[in-house]
């Protein structure tokens, strides 16, 4: 990763729920928009294969950065994912990124946990020791765990693919802080989230006696002028909160007695099944976990999004008409304000 200091890029993340045609499509005209990062979902069962939607996007673009948006650790070997990620990197002329987290609620219906963080940090150290051209011999702590044993690519891999580490909660954005190329913030959009986030990545950084890592922040929901409809295609996302980021809820003043509601009514599987759960949520923390009004309240979560730290800003977008969010997205890009961030425009690669 290059610590130079450029503009705050943007990018746009999606789930591979459209047929290959219309999904080339989108990969064209999100280049065209000027977006900088393109990401795709690693959804085990609810969209297409991440990594195939990644070649796909390779061949139908030539400047976007492409990454995992996330993988983990426990669906797949650690080594699959190397080489996977490895594969993509050279197809797209060295334009992958490789977003990884501890893994989520869909992770349930396969029969699994989420990932301890110590597996997720072996994981990462051996993914890396693959791309490096090592031969690997290490075990992780488990459940589920991962061994490797004279484990080595056998086909050249870029050294240099960065990492990015999904984060909500202090441990991992501590973690990423410590060995991650960058960090993808999922703590919503408003001031009191993401400069406590950014200031745990921060000191995960200097505990491990190096810079901070580029701050990528994930913005799901919908900008649309009819700010009740936003409001409604956002308010699933909003319901992920409660689930497996608590303090981010304590953080935005969301009653203790509703999270329970929430928590109690979602039980598991992708945040688009949580949308009974979501109506006992108030507008109020809908609109500061998510995009949920017109281009002035983007714009807004965008500025604190970049006041904050941030280098790079990503939607996400929900409902019936994601492109229309997409083209708005790149439209408050376009027009927004000059933020002199306290670290801004940490590059990507």
């Amino acid at each position: 990763m290059s610590a130079a200091v450029t503009e705050p890029v943007s990018g746009v993340v999606l789930q591979g729920v459209d047929a290959p045609g219309e999904f080339c499509d989108m990969v064209s005209e999100i280049e065209s928009l000027g977006f900088g990062h393109l990401w795709l979902t690693d959804s085990s069962l609810h969209a297409r294969n991440c990594y195939s939607y990644l070649t796909l996007a390779a061949t139908r673009s030539s400047r976007l950065l492409l990454g995992t948006a996330v993988t983990n650790p426990v669906t797949r070997h650690p080594a699959i994912t190397a080489a996977a990620a490895a594969t993509v990197d050279e197809v797209s002329g060295g334009r992958l990124i490789l977003g990884i987290g501890a893994g989520d609620r869909p992770l349930l219906a396969l029969g699994f946990q989420p990932s301890p963080l110590a597996t997720l940090e072996v994981a990462i150290t051996g993914i890396r020791r693959l791309w490096q051209g090592e031969e690997v011999d290490l075990h992780s702590p488990g459940p589920p765990g991962f061994t490797m044993s004279g484990a080595h690519l056998r086909f050249p891999a870029r050294a240099g693919i960065p990492v990015f580490v999904a984060a909500s909660g202090p441990k991992t954005l501590e973690l990423a802080g410590r060995i991650a190329d960058g960090v993808i913030l999922l703590v919503g959009l408003f001031p009191e989230a993401l400069d406590w986030a950014v200031s745990t990545v921060a000191r995960g950084a200097e505990a491990a006696g190096r810079p901070r890592p580029h701050i990528a922040v994930f913005a799901y929901g919908a900008i649309d002028e009819d700010e009740q409809a936003a409001l409604e295609h956002a308010r699933s996302i909003a319901a992920w909160f409660p689930q497996t980021a608590p303090r981010i809820c304590d953080l935005a003043g969301l009653p203790r007695d509703l999270a329970d509601r929430v928590r109690a009514g979602y039980q598991g599987g992708e945040f688009q099944e949580a949308s009974a759960a979501a109506r006992v949520l108030p507008d109020e923390f809908v609109r500061k976990v998510a995009l949920a009004g017109n281009r002035r309240h983007a714009a807004e979560r965008v500025g604190a999004a970049l006041s904050a730290g941030a280098d790079s800003v990503h939607v996400f977008p929900l409902g019936a008409e994601r492109m229309k969010t997409v083209r708005a997205f790149a439209e408050v890009w376009r027009t927004r304000p000059t933020v002199a961030g306290p670290a801004a425009g940490r590059a990507a690669t």
